[in-house]
């Protein structure tokens, strides 16, 4: 039953039920009422680790009562209207208690369940007298037919039941709630807890194995994802509990089972959102109202994607009239729907493309929300996440081969998606163990993913560029790696390490760096091109290395990608490069060096809206402009010749980003120049040479 709903979307310990419309006919009414009696009557007891008595407890009432009203069907094919009301809620107490058992019985969320012990326990005392008082509405109409003696007897003794039963918390229950507590204190007082005691608590929570554990990780991440904003304390709690499961995951198990620690299989969700992001346009990702990248994306009744914050203000200035801004539509319901799959893919989408998180940089409000998260963040989560750097960092360094590999790997996961943890395992000093251990063809693609999620915390990446010949190693397995998979993690690492201008220049100084990056813009596969493209992008930003990046062959190199490529990030991203190296003469030379081929390449981008955003037309007007302003006459003379660009440019003056706009109008003036000017002479830069700011 769990297995079936844990991917419907609801939250755990939520009851959202549909109340039977008005207009409903009483048998229609018992007849779903029947199907959900029987539903719940065929949960196995087994599945509930805890509450374990409330929730079978339920379970034998409910199916008394599919009993009742099965032989209240079969006895009555025509029953009167006036049972409506008492079947109407006993339908939504049965909704309701079938979502709490679906609660009860999931297999990523048994600790939380635990925990939430006391709050399980009222609520099933609050169902079963919403059952209780369902009955008592029924009794009154029930009257008026004739009735068989073992109907009613049925109906009294859920009555009697119903009121006796004392729904309280198990013993066992509270003795483990106990346990779970006592070593949260130990993590305040940084003590390390009797290994014991956790197997304890996970054996009797039925979390066996490391993958389990690991779905309960998992579950309490995106409980903390979803309430960043909302009530510190219950974050607080989440993510105190959460450094439990993560702590115990390290310690007590002492092998990641299967092929767990192949990192196809633990990031192939991550891996299918990449591929999902490929097929979708960015622009899609913005606030129809603000135009930003949405932080909290809302669906309204209409079908209709905001962020919240935006249309919030939409209706408050509409006052007691709310409307869809798209269609402008009167709304009857005005709820929000979090479209949590959609910001799921905002989050990834900024990651993989290097944009700081939209909350970071949308507004000041926004971005106090995410400090107050961050502050709501429990000093019990961040001591135990020391105790668990040491004590992964000890096993990197002492321990067996393979003990390193899982301790590689613990760091790779941990690191993944938390900035705490990353700050964690800096300070205890991982960083050097994990670039020695780039050496380890066994256990080198898990250090230099390790790496690439360590390189997220700003601090890390001095900590690499200062160890003696980090940098080089990073370069190495870019260009050397054991499989494409690690190639691709190195050119990410360096990518990171580009932001801290030390390491653009040692980067750019080793001679295998901007060739080993061109060879996986040539040889990667989507994500290997995307992270050496960024990673380039970033060694611009030191003069020295343009003249690097230019010989190595890059303009060609991104030429070939544009003519096959129609992933968006992509073409947006060898855009940028090429504008780039277009601000100087000798990278103008070589992008001219193709001639009208590259310049129709470049024109065709600008007309086609499929696989361009907005930020790709930004770029290819800029690269245009800073061709025709370094190329002269001779570049500008074989623009002229394209037929649809200046179409192209004046629906940029109207459609564009403000800077696309500018620059689109300053190309418009010197192309009509060009018109005025004399056919053979060499024309000389019209306009100031500008610098283009690079946005990612």
């Amino acid at each position: 039953m769990s297995q079936k709903q844990n991917g419907s979307g609801r939250r755990v310990l939520t009851y959202p039920a549909v109340h039977p419309c008005e207009s409903i006919s009483t048998a229609t009414l018992l007849n779903s009422s029947i199907n959900l009696a029987h539903f719940i009557s065929n949960s196995k007891p087994q599945s509930y680790t805890t509450n374990n008595r409330n929730a079978r407890e339920s379970v034998r009432q409910i199916r008394i009562l599919h009993i009742f009203l099965s032989e209240l069907r079969n006895s009555h094919p025509d029953l009167p209207d006036s049972l409506v009301l008492g079947l109407s809620e006993l339908h939504l107490t049965f909704q309701k208690l079938q979502h709490l058992l679906q609660d009860c019985s999931r297999k990523d969320a048994r600790l939380w369940m635990l925990m939430n012990s006391e709050r399980v326990a009222n609520q099933f005392r609050l169902l079963t007298r919403s059952i209780s008082t369902a009955l008592e509405v029924l009794l009154v109409p029930l009257e008026t037919i004739e009735l068989s003696l073992e109907v009613m007897e049925y109906v009294e003794l859920i009555l009697k039941q119903t009121g006796k039963t004392p729904y309280e918390v198990e013993l066992n229950d509270k003795a483990t709630m106990n346990d779970v507590l006592s070593v949260l204190n130990q993590f305040e007082y940084e003590v390390v807890p009797d290994k014991s005691v956790l197997k304890r608590v996970l054996d009797y929570l039925g979390i066996v194995t490391w993958g389990e554990c690991n779905r309960e990780v998992k579950f309490f991440e995106t409980e903390i994802a979803f309430e960043s904003t909302n009530e510190k304390r219950k974050v607080w709690f989440l993510s105190s509990l959460m450094s439990f499961v993560s702590y115990c995951r390290c310690v007590v198990f002492d092998a990641v089972e299967g092929n767990e620690a192949t990192p196809t299989r633990q990031f192939s969700n991550i891996e299918t959102i990449s591929e999902l992001l490929s097929s979708v346009n960015s622009d899609d990702f913005r606030c129809p109202i603000s135009l930003e990248f949405m932080v909290d994306p809302v669906t309204l009744s209409t079908g209709h994607t905001y962020d919240r914050a935006s249309i919030t203000k939409w209706f408050k200035a509409g006052k007691n009239i709310k409307t869809c801004p798209k269609t402008g539509q009167k709304l009857v319901d005005s709820e929000l729907v979090p479209n949590l799959l959609l910001k799921r893919l905002i989050q990834q989408y900024c990651l993989e493309n290097g944009i700081p998180v939209a909350a970071e940089s949308a507004s000041g409000r926004r971005s106090r929300d995410v400090a107050a998260a961050a502050e709501a963040r429990s000093s019990v989560a961040e001591r135990a996440m020391r105790m668990v750097a040491s004590y992964v960092v000890e096993r990197v360094e002492v321990g067996t081969e393979e003990e390193k590999n899982r301790a590689v790997y613990e760091i790779r996961v941990l690191s993944k998606t938390s900035g705490l943890n990353r700050a964690c395992f800096v300070e205890s000093g991982v960083i050097p163990r994990l670039l020695r251990l780039l050496k380890n063809v066994s256990i080198q693609e898990n250090a230099i993913a390790a790496l690439l999620n360590l390189s997220k915390y700003s601090k890390s990446r001095g900590v690499i560029g200062e160890c003696g010949g980090g940098v080089g190693l990073v370069v190495d397995v870019m260009k050397k790696g054991v499989n494409l998979s690690v190639r691709q993690h190195g050119a990410g690492v360096l990518f990171y390490l580009s932001s801290i201008e030390e390491c653009r220049r040692s980067i750019g100084e080793n001679p295998e760096a901007i060739p080993g990056l061109i060879e996986l813009i040539k040889e990667g596969n989507d994500r290997g091109k995307k992270n050496a493209l960024v990673a380039i992008f970033g060694l611009l930003l030191h003069h020295e290395n343009h003249c690097r990046v230019v010989a190595a062959g890059t303009v060609q190199a991104l030429v070939n990608l544009l003519k096959c490529c129609d992933r968006e990030d992509i073409v947006t991203d060898s855009l940028a490069i090429l504008a780039t190296l277009a601000e100087k003469h000798d990278g103008t030379v070589a992008v001219l060096r193709g001639g009208a081929l590259n310049l129709n390449l470049i024109v065709a981008i600008l007309d086609s809206d499929s696989c361009t955003s907005k930020a790709g037309k930004e770029y290819c007007v800029s690269l245009l402009l800073a061709l025709c302003l370094n190329g002269g006459a001779d570049a500008i003379a074989l623009l002229v010749k394209s037929p649809s660009l200046m179409e192209s440019l004046y629906s940029l003056l109207r459609e564009g980003t403000s800077r696309a706009s500018k620059k689109a109008s300053t190309l418009i003036r010197v192309l009509h120049g060009f018109y005025e000017s004399r056919p053979s002479g060499s024309m000389s830069p019209v306009l100031p040479q500008e610098r283009f700011i690079h946005a990612w």
